[in-house]
């Protein structure tokens, strides 16, 4: 330090601090030689308290306001230098400011899953992330127990540390709760808050409060959540006897609305079938334990004689056709089908008519 400096120090007779950045928690004012003049002023300001040292002892403490240091307002200082009656200008101590208002967005969150019993899913994984807050309780003790002689200490100089406490303290409690997976979401501030009352002696032995502690997500690994996805789609899917029915009739209806006609009756036997076969394959029989309704039967309608005869079910309109009374150009139709058309157009019925005859 150049002589204009150490005469600059030697008279200037304000003690303050002026934060530059918003993660600094104490700061030492330095001084040449630590001398401090007889009446300086001492400026703390609001989220500020400053503490004097002297020979490593920590002496007075001082909050928010403006303080003229002499003998009354120094009696820790004066009993450790042996002042009487007063002092003589200058006097040696050092002068730490510590700023004592809550530090933000702190982050968190686990470096590897933690395994613990859920009471429905069993032993689970999870990962967790958040952020708290913390401000210095106690300045004094953050002195003592970590600052001790650096010139300034960050948030970033004991973040590792108290997030490791953080994830501890979330790991314990929650292994300890017994609150099941699908619980999480709606207990988040309630899980954050039973953390912040066990961490409160951990963070206490540094002289800090932590005064909030937030829970922003918990999560699965992605197996599990897609393992959980496809049980809450059975779960909505729910009686799989009914679905199956309900499917079948989309089946019919979109069968319906085909121009080229369909076969609804082909249609919903078959999916009811294949909807029986799963829920026998997954409950060991019919979805009920009785017997399946029959499939509904096919209603069909002729042109007989210029009238309309009818309806009639596929064994009755097999006989008219073994008859003859229902030729290949007969008009029929059944529901499902846009409009009337020959019986030999109609793949379910073309069947029934025997080839013509080869010519001679």
């Amino acid at each position: 330090m150049g002589i204009f400096n150490i005469l600059r120090d030697q008279f200037i007779d304000i003690i303050e601090w002026l934060e530059e950045g918003g993660d600094t928690m104490a700061y030492r004012f330095d001084r040449h030689n630590n001398e401090i003049k007889n009446g300086a002023k001492l400026i703390v300001r609001p989220g500020q308290e400053a503490i004097f040292v002297s020979e490593g002892q920590v002496a007075d403490e001082f909050p928010p306001g403006t303080y003229t240091l002499i003998t009354k307002n120094l009696p820790v200082l004066s009993t450790l230098q042996g002042w009487k009656y007063g002092f003589e200008s200058p006097f040696k101590a050092e002068v730490y400011f510590f700023s004592t208002k809550q530090f933000t967005d702190l982050k968190w969150g686990t470096s590897n899953p933690i395994t613990l019993r859920d009471p429905e899913l069993g032993p689970v994984r999870i990962r967790a992330y958040g952020t708290y807050t913390m401000r210095i309780g106690h300045p004094a003790t953050l002195l003592r127990q970590l600052v001790s002689t650096n010139r300034d200490y960050n948030t970033a100089d004991i973040s590792d540390q108290l997030r490791g406490y953080v994830v501890s303290g979330f790991a314990s409690w929650l292994g300890q709760s017994g609150i099941s997976l699908y619980d999480f979401a709606a207990k988040y501030m309630d899980i954050g808050e039973q953390v912040r009352e066990s961490l409160k002696p951990y963070f206490a032995e540094y002289g800090l409060d932590v005064t909030n502690v937030l829970i922003e997500n918990i999560s699965l690994p992605p197996e599990v959540e897609s393992a959980l996805d496809k049980r809450t789609q059975m779960n909505i899917v729910g009686d799989l006897n009914r679905y199956t029915q309900f499917q079948a009739a989309n089946a019919v209806e979109a069968s319906a609305k085909n121009p080229g006609g369909g076969n609804p009756a082909m249609d919903m036997a078959m999916g009811i079938a294949l909807g029986q076969q799963v829920v026998q394959g997954m409950q060991g029989g019919t979805a009920s334990g009785q017997t399946p309704p029959p499939m509904p039967q096919v209603k069909w309608y002729a042109g007989l004689d210029g009238k309309q005869e009818g309806p009639f079910d596929s064994q009755t309109l097999n006989g008219l056709i073994a008859d003859g009374k229902v030729t290949r150009e007969t008009l029929v139709w059944r529901a499902g089908m846009p409009e009337w058309k020959p019986a030999q157009e109609v793949g379910e019925i073309a069947d029934h008519f025997p080839p013509p005859l080869p010519s001679a």
